[in-house]
């Protein structure tokens, strides 16, 4: 794309991105624990809210990437990415439908029949197959939209254009105050009618708004061979996260059997839970999109450590809020939790989208690696703080301080990784990026919620302050990574 874009081409390219932003928000740290609690036992919420996240985020681990590369390939007339928006929002809406039913089963014939056998309530069951196909469709979509700013944008314009696409990652935040009333009234059905109904409105705009050249021939590469790799990089991602969540779980069982003081399993399992997380991280990143990648990957090295940087930074911010909810619940013990998790989740967006605006402009003429390493400290002092926490003021403080951090970050980060992938092939890099996206849940949820059970069931409360300092730590760790991310000579401003 030769020509400026103009204000609003940055708003139709991004839009939809609105409507899966807003039903992760919807879903992930308010619709999904509301559900989960009421399906499983209460002292093992955490664990299952974990297993159900990680199942699921490993199919969109999967499918982005393989659907990004069908939309790079695609020769249909409207163009590349458009029929994937269009199919995506059509089949969103079926499988919202599936999770809404999820509580139909609690207590029904074919729970008191199934759930001796399943060891778990037919409920849970429909809710995890809901999210696994909506994880299916949505990261279909996903994949083609993301496509469009290194398919249209210029590059010196790709700060803003990435700034633009945070805002609507962060936006969608701000309606969680309804959102989160009406969990905490039950009425899941119009909660999961609100949105279907967004992410009908955000196709409709991105597809009429956004002109794309169809494709004359698709590239000349088999896709046989890197469908292949895309598994195996599954694969080794999610076997890395669960020797993390084994380390955690031997550490843990070998204090308790020998009666170790609270501190001392908190030192110990803490620090199982750290290296879990950030080992994970590194392991399952840089062998995951070696394979993924294939041949070029030692071209490829400064991508592969945005990755890391980008998944350290996300699998931190993605869980705190994932856990928001229970801490709310649990530590402060509000009687209204999902309604305070609306309200905290939207004062932490007016500051996300503040400093998503600011850093995207800036990114285009400061440079990227500057403010995302600033992002990383700006959110770990935020998290600390979180810890010293007593009550929702000091919490929103606290939240809000991330909200600059991350705010910040998703504009820069992202038009980072766009400078660094090769144009020819941004719809299947960008979706080996989200290795970062799925895998933040995978190992942020996916070891800190069994650790939070585990030390809970210690001391009340306990749990989230140990899984919120190591989420600290992983902010700081992402800084670091950044370290290996050179700047590429067609980004704009200095490194």
């Amino acid at each position: 794309m030769d020509r400026e874009l103009r204000w609003y081409d940055y708003i139709t390219i991004n839009l939809y991105i609105f409507g899966i932003s807003f039903a992760a928000g919807s879903i992930t740290p308010l619709l999904l624990p509301y559900l989960v609690a009421l399906f499983v036992p209460e002292e093992l919420k955490n664990t299952y809210l974990a297993t159900i996240r990680v199942v699921s985020l490993a199919v969109a681990m999967l499918i982005q990437p393989v659907a990004g590369l069908l939309s790079d390939r695609s020769t249909h007339r409207l163009g590349r990415r458009r029929p994937f928006i269009i199919g995506s929002a059509v089949v969103n809406i079926l499988f919202l439908g599936l999770v809404a039913a999820s509580p139909l089963f609690v207590g029904s014939a074919l729970d008191e029949t199934l759930a001796p056998v399943l060891s778990v309530s037919v409920a849970y069951v429909v809710l995890m197959a809901g999210l696994m196909l909506l994880q299916v469709s949505s990261n279909t979509g996903q994949a083609a939209v993301q496509g469009l700013i290194p398919d249209l944008v210029p590059v010196h314009q790709r700060g803003r254009a990435s700034g633009v696409k945070a805002v609507m990652e962060l936006v969608p935040s701000i309606p969680l105050i309804l959102v989160g009333a009406l969990v905490g009234q039950g009425k899941i059905w119009l909660t999961t009618g609100l949105i279907m109904g967004v992410f009908l409105v955000t196709m409709l705009v991105t597809v009429l708004g956004v002109h794309e050249e169809p494709q004359e021939e698709p590239p000349p590469r088999a896709i046989g061979g890197l469908v292949l790799r895309l598994v195996a990089l599954t694969a080794i991602f999610v076997s890395a996260t669960r020797v993390g969540v084994w380390l955690v779980s031997y550490s843990g069982s070998v204090l308790a059997g020998q009666g170790a003081e609270v501190m001392m399993q908190v030192a110990v399992v803490g620090l199982a839970g750290l290296l879990g997380m950030a080992g994970s991280i590194f392991v399952g990143v840089y062998l995951g999109a070696r394979v993924g990648i294939g041949a070029r990957a030692s071209e490829q090295t400064s991508f592969i450590w945005w990755v890391v940087n980008r998944l350290l930074f996300l699998a931190a911010v993605g869980s705190i809020q994932g856990f928001a909810l229970y801490y709310l619940r649990d530590v402060l013990l509000l009687p209204d939790a999902e309604r305070w998790t609306g309200v905290l989740l939207a004062f932490v967006a007016i500051f996300l989208i503040a400093s998503a605006l600011g850093g995207g402009y800036l990114s285009d003429r400061l440079g990227r690696r500057r403010l995302v390493a600033l992002s990383a400290v700006v959110a770990a002092a935020g998290t600390f703080l979180l810890l010293l926490a007593g009550d929702i003021t000091l919490v929103i403080v606290a939240g809000s301080i991330i909200g600059l951090g991350a705010g910040t970050f998703m504009a820069t980060n992202w038009a980072l990784g766009t400078d660094l992938v090769p144009p020819e092939e941004a719809g299947r890099y960008l979706g080996i990026s989200n290795l970062a996206g799925a895998g933040a849940g995978i190992v942020g949820a996916g070891i800190g919620g069994p650790m939070a059970d585990f030390f809970n069931a210690l001391e009340p409360g306990l749990g989230y302050l140990v899984i919120f300092g190591l989420y600290g730590m992983l902010f700081l760790l992402s800084a670091v990574a950044l370290t290996q991310v050179k700047t590429p000579a067609r980004g704009m401003g200095p490194a």
